[in-house]
């Protein structure tokens, strides 16, 4: 069971994480066109980042609102 604060801040992250995740992968991709060793550490945050978001969305799908609160 979890505050609805709680889930709305999970919520927040989850999104925040995938996007912008995203968004450095993109821009890793470029920059590895001119710049190798940047380029692929731009991707591997990015891409790790898109992940941990993607995980995060099963775990608040597993998570109940806590109906004290």
């Amino acid at each position: 069971m979890a505050a609805p604060q709680t889930l709305q801040r999970l919520h927040v992250l989850i999104w925040a994480l995938i996007y912008g995740g995203l968004l450095t992968l993109i821009l890793g991709i470029a920059t590895a066109r001119t710049n190798n060793l940047p380029g692929w550490a731009l991707i591997g945050v990015g891409g790790a980042a898109a992940l941990v978001g993607l995980v995060l969305i099963g775990v608040r799908s597993r998570l109940q609102v806590d109906p004290a609160q």
